[in-house]
């Protein structure tokens, strides 16, 4: 007997596209207003189902940012990895690292943007992943074990926790600049060069 599973049919099939567009419908919301302000009613009549529909799919809010997250953590790993796998230098791929993360706001907008930033800082995010199973940082703690390798990090350095500060910074650093071109600009450069300096073999 085969075990081969294939595409979700029925009810099955019907529930992810229902999910599907519930999350497009409300990240275009939230978009507009920010968490917010997004309104709810807007979400369903543009999707054309009942409130409760939603809440099946997304208990709170901040349900439906994880989504957009993990769709956002998506776009950068692949991106991120192919660049990785060109065998860039250490400078090179963090300041990549920090140019699609920058993107997010490009696509997403400033208020969705900043809600995105302000999940990974609350209390009240969903408790249903692990900070290990991010495949950003997975692939950051990548390039600084390549470093490394390569003699360009310190050998003792922690890739995992030194990769989780960086991106806690960059994510802070991009939230606190919005609207605020130059000064992001000076501000990533000097955080990139403090994060190399930390970095760097001595």
């Amino acid at each position: 007997m085969s075990n081969t599973r294939g595409a979700p049919s029925g009810r099955e099939a019907q529930r992810l596209e229902t999910r599907q567009r519930l999350l497009d419908a409300a990240t275009a919301e939230y978009a507009r207003a920010g968490i917010a302000g997004a309104d709810l009613n807007a979400i369903v009549n543009e999707v054309g189902v009942a409130r409760g529909t939603f809440y099946f799919h997304f208990p709170t809010k901040e349900h439906v940012l994880v989504d957009i997250e993990a769709r956002q953590e998506d776009l950068i790993s692949e991106v991120l990895g192919d660049f990785l796998a060109t065998g860039p230098s250490l400078t090179d791929a963090l300041a990549k690292t920090i140019e699609l993360i920058a993107d997010i706001e490009t696509r997403l907008g400033k208020h969705l943007f900043k809600d995105l930033v302000a999940l990974r800082f609350s209390p009240n995010r969903p408790v249903t992943e692990e900070w290990r199973e991010h495949k950003v940082i997975g692939l950051v703690v990548e390039l600084i074990g390549s470093a490394q390798s390569r003699g360009e990090a310190e050998i003792v350095v922690d890739p995992y926790h030194s990769a989780v500060f960086f991106l806690l910074g960059v994510y802070g650093l991009l939230a606190v600049t919005i609207d605020a071109d130059q000064l992001r600009k000076e501000s990533v450069d000097s955080y990139l060069t403090y994060t190399l300096r930390s970095l760097q073999a001595r």
